[in-house]
């Protein structure tokens, strides 16, 4: 019975010993996602753009146009206040672009899902089918379905391929299908078409109600946006008027500005939420 008691009470200062002194292998950390600028270039089609360079741009445009603003007025609360919008309009841009895109690939994803539904039922693979979508789909989807393509002729792994066909698309409705596609393969049986067909319907049917939406909501964005730009536009104009221009060099006028700026921010922020549209976000990105 001793011997049995010391033989536990050693295990146990064995496994203690061990916790502290036997090295734990490591799991292999996973890699970071893309930050917010990646994400943003990517849903602009703008892959190419590194996110430094990205932010580069804005530094840079923004430097210019204060020093600009600065040797016309001679007032640095002035040529600070235009140097952050001009930093800001780069990403206006690209945004703007990025909802441009996301609304097109929605337009047409529809045709391509009928195309690779005719191309299933002609007795094509899955893999062959959304490769011919680079020769005979909407022209918008064509050049990430010709890498796709020539990805899977090089490796032949077909989860991977379209991982990278994702990545290439940066598309919310993109992910939908191309899940929806990987589903089906991996579960096999000869559903495939009804499938392509559901969502067809489905993706026209929101497509087409997120367009008489925005049609509607059009007005508000637009009248945000003209009351953020009015008051800058009326300070430009005045900006050749040296008295004005020494009114605002003053600690007063500084507040003045700065207490502006952050009104139109917040009221241009409160519009844009009020006639907001729910976004679609990205499946399994």
């Amino acid at each position: 019975m001793g011997a049995l008691v010391g033989l536990g009470v050693g295990l146990g200062l064995l496994l203690v010993w061990s916790a502290f002194a036997v090295p734990r292998a490591e799991k292999p950390s996973e890699p970071p996602g893309p930050g917010r600028v990646e994400r943003l270039l990517a849903s602009a089609g703008l892959r190419e753009v590194s996110p430094r360079g990205f932010v580069a741009l804005c530094a840079g445009l923004g430097l210019v146009v204060a020093l600009v603003v600065w040797v016309v007025t001679l007032t640095p609360p002035v040529a600070l206040a235009f140097g952050a919008l001009a930093s800001y309009l780069p990403v206006g841009i690209v945004s703007g672009r990025a909802t441009r895109r996301q609304r097109e690939l929605a337009e047409v994803w529809p045709e391509a899902v009928d195309d690779l539904s005719s191309a299933v039922r002609a007795g094509m693979s899955l893999p062959d089918a959304l490769g011919a979508l680079g020769v005979r789909g909407p022209e918008a989807l064509r050049p990430a379905f010709t890498s796709f393509a020539l990805d899977y002729q090089v490796s032949g792994r077909f989860g991977d391929c379209l991982d990278r066909l994702k990545a290439d698309l940066a598309d919310p409705v993109g992910d939908r299908v191309l899940e929806g596609l990987r589903v089906a393969r991996e579960v096999g049986g000869g559903d495939l078409g009804r499938l392509l067909r559901n969502l067809s319907t489905f993706l026209r049917e929101d497509a087409r109600t997120r367009s008489e939406l925005e049609s509607r909501q059009a007005w508000t964005v637009n009248g945000a946006r003209l009351a953020v730009a009015a008051p800058w536009l009326v300070l430009l104009l005045m900006s050749g008027n040296p008295d004005l221009m020494r009114a605002y060099s003053t600690p007063t006028g500084a507040i003045i500005l700065a207490v502006g700026a952050g009104a139109c921010v917040l009221a241009y922020r409160v519009m844009m939420r009020v006639g907001r549209l729910p976004r679609e976000k990205r499946v399994l990105a």
